[in-house]
Parts: structure tokens; sequence; C-alpha cells
């Protein structure tokens, strides 16, 4: 099971304030299910993945994380997407991102 409330967000090249808010507004992109907000229902992550194999659902929450990513927080794009392992087995995704050259 991939768990993508627990994911690690890295950001290179930001203040710590500036890096707290970014990491704050990316939680909250990742935490909410696609579909729940109304009035802006493509906010979110797609749960589809859920139903793939492990190795397929990692491509492809990895591919949402950096669309939604580059769509909802223009001051940072994805460099990549890892996947780190739980204490009880699941997975959680390890996020890098650094400064976007779009504001």
């Amino acid at each position: 099971m991939i768990d993508i409330k627990s994911a690690v967000i890295n950001l290179n090249g930001f203040s710590a304030e500036e890096a707290e808010d970014i990491r704050n507004c990316l939680m909250v992109l990742y935490s909410v299910r696609e579909g729940e907000q109304p009035f802006n229902r493509e906010f979110g992550i797609n749960d589809s993945f859920l139903d793939h194999p492990i190795h397929i659902a990692q491509n492809v929450l990895a591919l949402e994380i950096i669309e939604k990513t580059k769509k909802y927080e223009k001051r940072v794009s994805v460099e990549k997407v890892e996947y780190g392992h739980g204490v009880e087995g699941q997975l959680f995704p390890i996020i890098s991102c650094e400064r976007s050259g779009v504001l």
C-alpha cells in the first residue's frame, strides 16, 4: 500500500519560511482526493493508482504528483519521486522539488 499522506517533500533553493509554506500547500494538494473539492473537482490526487499492482501504482502516482504540482504549485517543479518503506511495510513517496522558473 502507498501512503500519500506520509509523503516526504524535499525542497532545494528556498528559505526556511518559504519552504514551510510550499510544503504545507503541497501536503494539502497531495492529501485531498480528486473530486472532493466543490468548484474545483480536478484539485487533489486521483487515487485510481490504488487499483494497480504496486510497480505500476508507483509510476501512476509519480506522474500524478508531477502533473498536479505543475498545475497547482507554480513555485516548484518536481525533479524526482522515489519511495521509502515504513515500519509496517507501507510505501510513502519521497518527492524532491526545486525552484521553478515559472511564477
